[in-house]
Parts: structure tokens; C-alpha cells; sequence
């Protein structure tokens, strides 16, 4: 599991996070704030701008919080949905043995 190393608020309900392998994206939190109870003071956005990182995730002093791979996962669908492929696992390439032929081997 990777962990949120850094997070920027930007403008609204959105932050840009970065994780400890290098991904990075903006992850906009709107759609939590109807979620429950625990993202009721969220709506505030003094509020909202009060995360800080704890426990590898972006969480608030109310105890709300996302789970990393959550938000990893958003980042990466957005950035495939952008640019497709970048997240594809790359070819192997096998390198065969050179085969001798049977029959030279009888001498």
C-alpha cells in the first residue's frame, strides 16, 4: 500500500496528493461531504483546509478520513482517463535459449 506523503489544498473542495512512489493528482473531496455524519463539518471549508496527513492519508481533526487506496485508485483512473495507457503494464521481453538441433548432439 502506498501513503499520501504530501497534500496541497487547492481551490474548493479539492487537494492535490502525492504518494510515496511519486503519483500525484488532484482528488476533489465534494462528493463525500453528503456521505455521513463525520463529513457533516467538512461542508465548512475553513474546515475542509484543516487536513493534515496522518496514518498515510489525509485525514481532519474530527476524525474523518479516506483510505489511501481509495484515493490512489481516483488519481490513477483520472490520469488514464486523460491519458491512456500510461498506467499499462509495459511488454516483457523473453530472451529464448539458443536451441541445438537434436541430431547434432549424436555425434
Amino acid at each position: 500500500m502506498n501513503d499520501i506523503v504530501r497534500i496541497t489544498c487547492k481551490e474548493g473542495y479539492i487537494y492535490h496528493i502525492i504518494f510515496d512512489n511519486g503519483i500525484n493528482g488532484d482528488v476533489d473531496f465534494s462528493e463525500y461531504l453528503s456521505t455521513g455524519p463525520v463529513f457533516e463539518p467538512l461542508k465548512e471549508i475553513t474546515f475542509f483546509r484543516k487536513a493534515s496527513i496522518e496514518g498515510g492519508t489525509i485525514s481532519w481533526p474530527n476524525g474523518a478520513d479516506i483510505a489511501p487506496e481509495t484515493l490512489y485508485d481516483k488519481i490513477i483512473q483520472a490520469q488514464s482517463n486523460i491519458n491512456p495507457g500510461r498506467f499499462l503494464p509495459q511488454p516483457s521481453y523473453h530472451f529464448r535459449e539458443e536451441i541445438q538441433d537434436p541430431l547434432s548432439l549424436q555425434g
